[in-house]
């Protein structure tokens, strides 16, 4: 893309802010570098897909990997919350916590809205504003416009504006730059639709349209659109814990993009997080199936309460903790029954307590967990 040009630094006065460019337009890529590491990408992504098609109840396994996602998100804006807390209770963790816990559950729920949302509405920025009220609902950004694109100016990094890193373009233009995304991303000129997302996560990052909740909106969209152009059946790829891991990488990329018109890089760095990511997805549920495997070959075991069994396992395979109060209501059972399957699953390695209280004791289904950790 020799022809990109980023936009250019607007003078507000006492302070510079940057108005990127429209991108709705027709690109040529003519990187072989970029070409061999989109072929690889797609690849991935096609072997990934497959299993939304060939393991069953798939959609069982999908609400740990948003569970990961959302605690990752959250963690490149500051959270300390990892994903052994974001399992449990709110009431299980301490009140030091609580806040980084809500914002990992309003994350979680904000792409589960979306997906479903997204049979009706298309990619828009009606339907990403839905997914930012969500996101804001009852936590630390609850008073800066939820579902609403802010109307005055913002900046990322310093206390002020007169010390920030970056400054993004008045509010007054917003409308026209997210209406720009919204026509690039359902322009039907071809241009490969993972480079589109890559595209657009820069440009939103850039135009940075709300008070709050930019970075996690903008990681959230990747996999939103990537299961909405048809590369994927099930959004079962998230790119938050390779940001994470790269955060420096990642915030340096974005800016050079600004700095010196080099999208390509930015381009080469995300594919390469897709490529990993989605090599770790596969590996993932490789794992899932050969636990699932392992799982049914120790509860036939239990005699006539296998069926209880199945319960709780299904159960712990959507969320893996679980106490004998769950369980009595999940089998209709009474507590000693409880217990004493319980007991029996400790035997065998499938539940392990972790609270160490004689009372209220929570269990975790270890071997899943660690999975995602």
């Amino acid at each position: 893309m020799k022809n990109f040009k980023a936009g250019i630094y607007v003078n507000q006065g006492y302070y510079k802010s940057f108005q990127p460019n429209l991108i709705n337009k027709d690109w040529n890529i003519e990187d072989m570098e970029l070409l061999q590491l989109l072929g690889e990408a797609n690849r991935l992504l096609g072997k990934l897909d497959m299993y939304s098609e060939y393991i069953p109840n798939i959609d069982l396994f999908i609400n740990m990997h948003v569970l990961k996602e959302a605690t990752q998100s959250n963690k490149i804006e500051g959270t300390q919350t990892n994903i052994d807390e974001a399992v449990l209770e709110r009431d299980d963790i301490s009140s030091e916590q609580q806040n980084d816990w809500d914002e990992i559950q309003n994350y979680t729920r904000a792409m589960n809205m979306a997906v479903e949302r997204m049979k009706l509405l298309p990619f828009s920025a009606r339907l990403i504003k839905e997914i930012h009220e969500i996101l804001l609902q009852g936590v630390r950004g609850k008073h800066k416009l939820p579902g609403e694109f802010r109307r005055s100016q913002n900046w990322i990094g310093g206390s002020n504006i007169d010390s920030a890193t970056f400054i993004p373009a008045s509010h007054l233009t917003i409308p026209e730059l997210i209406s720009d995304i919204e026509h690039f991303a359902h322009n039907t000129t071809y241009f490969p639709e993972i480079l589109k997302i890559a595209f657009i996560h820069y440009q939103f990052e850039t135009v940075h349209p709300f008070l709050d909740g930019n970075g996690r909106i903008g990681r959230l969209l990747i996999t939103l659109y990537l299961v909405k152009s048809g590369i994927l059946k099930q959004p079962v790829l998230y790119l938050s814990d390779f940001l994470e891991r790269n955060r420096n990488q990642y915030y340096d990329n974005l800016t050079i993009v600004r700095e010196q018109n080099d999208i390509n890089k930015w381009f080469k760095f995300f594919l390469r997080g897709v490529i990993e990511t989605a090599k770790k997805s596969i590996s993932t549920f490789d794992k899932i199936l050969k636990l699932q495997k392992q799982i049914d070959e120790k509860i036939k075991t239990f005699g006539s309460r296998m069926g209880n069994a199945q319960k709780i396992i299904t159960s712990l395979f959507i969320k893996p903790t679980i106490d004998a109060s769950k369980i009595t209501k999940l089998c209709e059972i009474s507590s000693a029954s409880a217990y004493k399957i319980i007991s029996d699953m400790e035997k065998i390695d499938i539940l392990k307590e972790i609270t160490g209280a004689k009372r209220g004791k929570i269990y975790v289904f270890e071997d899943y967990l660690k999975l995602f950790r």
